[in-house]
């Protein structure tokens, strides 16, 4: 049994321990955002962050999540509430297909974790290891910046009411 932490829960899965995350994501815990693409981890469709970093699922074998955490797009927000990077998204109707843009959200989480007010060339590097083909780039960069503005001006808002306390 390997237990590993996803989307902020404990997990314990009984798969083989060299079967790829992304089976298990789907086919055991019933996660089914992170899409199957190639399977040699080139297209990014079944990107997910371990420990913060977006890796591919597709390649990464459930063996090597022992105590570490899983964060997939489920993680991000729900249907009824979604968080800001989901909500821009939507806003800009930065999906054509839809089949690579959970893998998407997730490298573009990971950016905005780490550069918080992120410009054109930091957005196309993070999300350059992600293939798409229906050609909604520019809506997806600006998807990017709205939820990086989004979190600022909740940031701000959240550190005002700490202020005023």
């Amino acid at each position: 049994m390997i237990t590993f932490t996803v989307n902020g829960t404990q997990r314990s899965v009984t798969s083989d321990p060299d079967t790829p995350l992304l089976y298990v994501l789907r086919d055991e815990l019933e996660l089914n955002g992170a899409k199957f693409g190639c399977g040699l981890g080139q297209c990014g469709a079944c990107t997910v962050l371990v420990d913060g970093e977006a890796v591919f699922s597709c390649i990464t074998p459930v063996m090597l999540l022992e105590g570490r955490s899983v964060r997939t797009v489920e993680g991000l927000g729900t249907v009824d509430e979604p968080g800001p990077l989901q909500a821009s998204f939507i806003a800009e109707q930065a999906a054509q297909c839809g089949y690579c843009i959970a893998g998407m959200m997730m490298r573009a989480q990971e950016l905005l974790e780490r550069i918080p007010d992120p410009d054109d060339d930091d957005i196309l590097a993070a999300l350059e290891p992600q293939l798409c083909r229906c050609g909604t780039h520019m809506r997806v960069i600006r998807a990017v910046k709205r939820a990086a503005q989004a979190l600022a001006q909740a940031q701000a808002l959240a550190q005002a009411s700490e202020g005023a306390r």
